[in-house]
Formats: C-alpha cells, structure tokens, sequence
C-alpha cells in the first residue's frame, strides 16, 4: 500500500478515509475535481461504496491498492471516491444509469462519465483478474480508456441518449390528477387493500417466512403491512405470515444473539448466514415491527427482542452527544463475520462444562453451521426446548441470558469491526421513531430519555440559518435530502404523540411547509430528492420505490396526510391522495417495492382514526390508548386549552378528562372514561 495520503486524507467519512492511503489520486466529489476533468478533458471514474459494504474493501485490497493499476487509473482518469450515505443523491444518479445500462446493480458502482459529468459506462465488482465471464478491473479501465481516444464521439452520444433517456423516466405524475371531490374511500377502497395483502402473499415463503427467496431481507414495511390489514379484517393467514417472518429473523443468524441487533440480510433462505453488517435503519424499522407484534400479540419474545436490539443501539450506536451512528462493519481482521463466529472449542472455553445447554439451544457444533464455524440460531424458541427438556422455561431463559452475557464478554476481546461514526439526519429520525414507539408501547422511560435527547442534538447539531444538513461528524455537512426531512417530521410526530409537547407539531409543520417550497415539482405531486438551492447535480431525481428505507416521496405522503389531519389542512391532505393516485396501480401490483405507500392507501381506504384526549390525566390517558395496537390513527393530547389545533377546540373542559373519537373532524359524543373510549376504539376496528 502507498505511504503517501491522497486528497480524501481531509475527509470525515470513515469510507473515504479508508481510501486516503491507497495510490490512486483520489478526489472526493468537487468543484476541484469536476474543473480538472473539464480543463484536462480528461473521463472521469466515479467508484462509490459505503464503509459496510464488504465487495467494496475487497475490491480495494485487490485494485485501488496496487500501485500499477493506480497508475493506469491515475494516467486515464480523474478519480473521484464518493460515500453513497454522504451523498445518495449521486449514488441515486448513477445507480440508475447503470441499472439502465446493464439491467442491474450494487457496490462498488463503478461509473465512467463524461468531463461534464454524464455516464456512459460502468459495472460493479470487477475482480484483478478474468473470472466468471467477468472482465478484469484492468481490462475495463484499458478498454474504456481505449475507447474514449477512438470513440469519443459515439460515447458522447450514448452519454446524451441515457441521460435524456433518465430525464424522461423522471417525468411520472405528470398530467391531470383525478376529481378529488370523489370521496376519498370511493377512490380507494378496502378491495385495494385485499388485492394487496394477496399480492404481497403470493411470494410469501410459507416455511422460512419473509417472501421470496435468497437472498433475504427483512421487508418490514410488508410485514408491518399484513399486521395492519389483519387489524382491520382480522385476516389470519396475513397475522400468520407476518408473525413466521419475524419469528424466523429472530431465531435466525441474521439476528446477534448474543449482542442484540439485526444484520442487513439474509444470504440464505432460512435467515441463517447473514452479510454481517449492522445499519442503524435497519435496526431502527424492525423495531417498529416488533412493536407491532407487541401490540398484536402480547408475546414475550417480541418485547425482549425490542429491549435486546434497542439495547445494542444505545451501547454500541449512540454518540455522547445522543446521536447515533451509522453503520457497524461485515468484516474484521480482513475476514467477514469473524468478530460474530464461533467455534465449538471458544463457547466451551467460555462456558465450561456448562455448555451443552447452549450448544442445544442455539446449534453449536463441531462442524459448524456456516463455513467451519458457528453462527449461533435458535433451531426453536426456547420454551419449546425447556418443554422438551422437562426445564421450567423462565429458568432456561436465566441460563441462557448468563450464558450470552459471557459470551459477549468475551466477545469484545476481539478485534472490533470498524464504526461508521458519521451521523445522518434521516437515520437518525428512523431511530427517533423507534426510541418513541418502544417507549410507547412498553413504557420504559429510558427509551424516551434517548429519544428527547435524540431530538435535541437533530435539531442543534444539524440545523442553521440556511435550513438542515445531512450528515454531521463534529459539524453539519450537505445540504438535508428529501428522505431526512420527510423523517424528521415523521419524528418529530411521533415524539409528540407519545410526550403531548405540541411544539413539535408545530415545528413539524414549519419542517414540511419548507419541504413543499425547496423540493416540490410545480408540475406533479412528488418531490424532487434534492433541495432547488442545490446545483452539482446533472439531474434532479424523483424517488417513490421503498427500498431498504423508506423513499422520501413516500413518507412525504404520510406526513402530508397525517399533518393534514391534525392540522386540518385539506390541501395537504389531498396532495397525499393525489400522490397516491399516481402510483395506486403500480401500490396494488408490486406492494413489496411500495410498502409505505401501501399501508397509506389502506388508511386512505378504511379512513383515519383521530383520538383527541385532554384534561389533567391527559398525558397518562393517552399513553394507555397508545399500548393499543391502533393502526391508521392519529392522537392528540391536551391538559389546557391550545390554540391552533382545531381538534383540540372547544374540547378542553377545565379540570375535566375527556375522550373523543373523530373521523374527518366529526366526533362522537365524548365519554370520560378511558375503558370505555378504549371499547369504541376496538368496535371501530371490527366495522
């Protein structure tokens, strides 16, 4: 490897500072790099990854360090090296380029694009040598480098021909939106909400659960999904599939048993061997699914394995200034999974004669389970094996939490995988949310200590006279995407929901009318990803797929419809049907890469639950109803008399509780006592 540092060595992301030694003439993503291209009309070689991303340290080690392919590379080239979490906006740009190109896609993304920055060629992983129908690293970089000084002009138009073709794929939710004076549960209906349900089980894996097969990952926003149109038909195969899905995540190898918290995906179909890495989104949505099975359920496992990831979280993903951090590594010592493995001889070291039990319980043998070596699953829940086994299951629980604790302990002796200490806006939102619904749900008030510090340092540590950044490491840095705004007013809602602090309504408001001015499109209903102030960008992308995260657009819809609600704010609230519209066929037929949206079209098709609470037991009043699993509801608490809320006026009587249940600002005859408001809530669910 080179001695000497490159021009990411100023860089904060723990990603490009893993390249600032290698002997390539790294640029990060600038003016300075762009203007050199322009002026030396040279091809530019963007190559994104993350620091998660294990393809993309492989490909370091066998390519970016060589100092002969970095020769040819810096000859060739401007190179530029960008963090796909720093900047998404551009790993959104050329992912869909090559995606275009090629029919597919992933890290490293490799892009050869035009000293104006347009693609026109790329790939992902390329090995140092010719394998598996696959071109070396060097055969590409002297094949396009070939090209460029003999084809230039056919390259120039096929950059041209893909970027229009882009701009065009751009333009949906263009033209005449429906008659919105059709009632809204006229436009989508309960039938929508089956078709949904039934598409999303048609690639259900019935035995493994989750849906498809490998690889695997978690899709809980479909599984969230299932739990709320249970809720509303009670539907026994959507509980039934929903419930197989987490379960078999929470018995499998993609689940830290022994440390808490959930990898990114499963590479098998029984969620045994995952990719290793751990990313704070992830953790932060299946939180919201377990709370959901909770609620649902009242079973034991799922509120452990909300307190064992949320555990995890605050030891090992939390900064001392309370924000959290955003990704844990696959790799370790150079070696995928090691820091997460054992063997058979390390657990009995560990446990002594003691471990047979353990070895039981979470399949450690001689052999392995997984490429020599052992990842610990549960083959079944434990008070099956306590059953089997003649054992009282509480005291089966004692010996295994005992028996992980030393494991952990030991654990941490070995080489840590490397932190992704960067924090960013949206992430952190998702997490926010999760804090606030554990807190809800299982009343421990330290989840809501994080989550109000949490809020705090978001709003300080990323906001200034400018407006919100994305990313922060000791200062903010990029201007805020569409998807951290859009989670930071689904944030700040929730943590109102559960704490009464009407401020953060109020500042959730304000968050989306700046939204709706920096990221609209005065000629359809999304929103652009990128803020209009913002212009090193050869395209501004409109996002809706959910994916691993949310899409901005999609939780746009959600708060638009969600504070229309609460703010009665009828424009905004026929925005989100309108985005709806747009894509409701698209919703019903391919749910699994429209989740949000989907559980959004099923509360547009049974309508919005609106729980108003005040008096003095507001607060605890409303902490109870939110131990309900209510789905397609909202919930405002008031002690006194507030002013701007109109489903708070002229329903706060003075030292007086009182429960009101709404739809569409019309409400009930309010009753005063909370078993019996909690009775109408459920005969609302069984209409």
């Amino acid at each position: 490897m080179s001695t000497h540092s490159n021009r990411l060595a100023g860089e904060t992301s723990p990603y490009l500072l893993q390249h600032a030694r290698n002997p390539v003439d790294w640029y990060p993503w600038g003016e300075e790099a762009l203007a050199r291209a322009r002026s030396e009309d040279k091809p530019i070689l963007v190559s994104i990854g993350y620091s998660a991303c294990h393809w993309c340290h492989v490909m370091e080690r066998e390519s970016f360090e060589d100092e002969r392919i970095a020769g040819i590379m810096n000859d060739a080239f401007v190179n530029i090296k960008i963090d796909r979490e720093e900047r998404p906006d551009l790993d959104h740009i050329y992912m869909d380029a090559l995606q275009t190109l090629e029919g597919n896609g992933g890290w490293p993304l490799n892009m050869f694009l035009t000293p104006d920055g347009r693609p026109f060629y790329g790939g992902t992983y390329f090995p140092p040598r010719p394998a598996h129908n696959r071109p070396s690293w060097e055969q590409v970089l002297m094949s396009v480098d070939h090209a460029w000084k003999e084809r230039r002009t056919d390259l120039e138009q096929q950059a041209e021909q893909l970027l229009e073709h882009m701009r065009k794929s751009n333009e949906f939710g263009m033209g005449v939106p429906r008659n919105f004076s059709i009632p809204v549960q006229e436009m989508f209906t309960r039938r929508h909400a089956a078709m949904i349900a039934e598409n999303l089980l048609k690639n259900a894996d019935r035995e493994a659960g989750g849906f498809g097969r490998a690889p695997k990952f978690p899709q809980t926003f479909s599984i969230r999904y299932l739990l709320e149109y249970h809720r509303h038909t009670g539907d026994e195969e959507a509980l039934r599939h929903a419930l197989l899905s987490l379960d078999g995540m929470i018995r499998g190898g993609i689940h830290d048993h022994i440390g808490g918290g959930f990898a990114r995906y499963s590479t098998d179909r029984d969620w045994l061997a995952p990719h290793f890495e751990k990313m704070t989104y992830d953790n932060a949505l299946l939180v919201l699914a377990f709370c959901d099975a909770w609620q649902v359920t009242g079973q034991e496992r799922y509120r452990e394995v909300i307190h064992r990831t949320l555990g995890f979280v605050e030891r090992e993903l939390l900064s001392p200034e309370g924000g959290f951090w955003s990704a844990l590594d696959a790799d370790s010592e150079g070696v995928e999974g090691k820091y997460y493995t054992w063997t058979l001889y390390e657990v009995r070291e560990v446990l002594g004669k003691a471990s047979g039990l353990f070895e039981a319980a979470y399949d450690i043998t001689g052999p392995g389970n997984w490429e020599h070596v052992n990842i610990p699953r549960l083959l079944r829940d434990l008070p099956e094996l306590a059953r089997e086994r003649g054992m009282d299951p509480a005291e089966l629980e004692r010996l295994m939490a005992r028996d992980r604790a030393a494991l952990l302990a030991r654990r941490a002796e070995r080489v840590r995988p490397l932190l992704d200490d960067k924090v960013l806006l949206g992430w952190n939102a998702l997490m926010n949310q999760a804090f606030s619904r554990a807190y809800a749900v299982t009343g421990e008030e330290r989840y809501l200590v994080i989550a109000r510090r949490n809020m705090d340092f978001l709003l300080s540590a990323f906001r200034d006279g400018q407006g919100f950044h994305h990313a922060w490491k000791g200062e903010g840095r990029f201007p805020a995407f569409l998807d951290d705004k859009a989670a930071l007013v689904g944030a700040l809602v929730a943590l109102q929901e559960v704490t009464g602090d009407l401020s953060l309504l109020r500042l959730a408001g304000d968050v989306m009318e700046g939204v709706i001015r920096d990221h609209g499109d005065g000629d359809g209903p999304f929103f652009f990803y990128t803020p209009a102030q913002q212009e090193d960008v050869i395209l501004r992308k409109k996002e809706v797929y959910d994916g691993a995260v949310p899409s901005g657009n999609a939780m746009m819809a959600r708060n638009l419809h969600v504070l229309g609600v609460l703010l009665d704010r009828q424009d905004w609230k026929a925005s989100a049907a309108g985005m709806v519209d747009r894509l409701h066929e698209a919703i019903t037929r391919h749910p699994s890469s429209f989740g949000i949206w989907a559980s959004l079209l099923q509360e547009l098709a049974v309508g919005t639950l609106e729980l108003v609470v005040t008096g003095p037991g507001a607060l605890e009043n409303g902490r109870a109803i939110l131990r309900m699993f209510s789905p397609n509801s909202v919930l405002l608490m008031a002690l006194r008399k507030e002013t701007g809320f109109p489903l708070l006026e002229g329903r706060v009587r003075e030292g007086e509780n009182a429960f009101w249940l709404c739809r569409e600002n019309q409400c009930r005859k309010p009753v005063n006592s909370l078993v019996e408001f909690t009775q109408l809530i459920e005969l609302e669910y069984q209409r």
